[in-house]
């Protein structure tokens, strides 16, 4: 299962790969977009995590049977764990690529903040496209409920942490604590020097794909 980052789709380069080594493998592979993004309905200004862990968790129960193994991009890493703490021990690993737990608390300045707090959207440059890359209100009050890096995280699946040290967007070191937070012993983190904030190359989706394979026990 492949959980796109903020303002992604299932139509990217990671979540094609993953999708095309579960079916090369025998294996059922779920792709999909949270609502208000990519062929979903509804308005992307009404998009929270708890709304999109929802949806996950809904598609999850409706339509896969058996252990699922979620792989979580960016925001997706955030969404990951919040999914794997209402599926439980259906969770049979987890894979996050430059995963962003809190980002709307290390990710945001203090000015920032106030004006989500006081209900105004922040617009800010968007270096993968034309358009502002907005943060609302509503996103942003229901995120700082579902901060997870201070405290231990109850999860004790097998847990793979991708992050390329070049990542202007998340920084490395997120993964580190994510790494400290989770209760897992289970738990390694791959840095990849020259990485970016996508780790969308072919070098860096061969070493998702056989992070995935590891897990799986292709």
């Amino acid at each position: 299962m492949f959980l796109p980052g903020y303002m992604s789709d299932m139509a990217g380069g990671k979540a094609t790969a993953v999708f095309d080594r579960a079916r090369a493998m025998g294996h059922a592979c779920l792709l999909l977009d949270y609502s208000g993004c990519g062929t979903s309905d509804g308005d992307f200004a009404d998009g929270t995590l708890s709304r999109w862990r929802d949806e996950v968790v809904a598609l999850v129960e409706s339509r896969v049977e058996g252990p699922v193994l979620p792989v979580g991009s960016s925001m997706g890493g955030w969404l990951m764990l919040l999914v794997a703490e209402v599926l439980g021990a259906r969770v049979a690993g987890m894979v996050g690529i430059a995963a962003a737990p809190d980002f709307t608390d290390w990710g945001l300045t203090e000015d920032q903040k106030a004006l989500l707090a006081c209900g105004e959207t922040v617009l800010e440059d968007n270096p993968y496209g034309s358009e502002p890359t907005p943060t609302h209100p509503g996103f942003y009050r229901d995120a700082m409920g579902l901060q997870r890096l201070g405290s231990p995280i109850a999860i004790d699946c097998p847990v793979r942490l991708l992050h390329g040290q070049r990542d202007t967007d998340v920084p490395s070191s997120i993964s580190l604590r994510l790494a400290e937070a989770l209760r897992s012993d289970d738990i390694q983190v791959t840095l990849v020097k020259d990485g970016d904030h996508r780790l969308s190359r072919a070098q860096d989706i061969a070493l998702l794909l056989r992070t995935l394979a590891d897990l799986a026990g292709d």
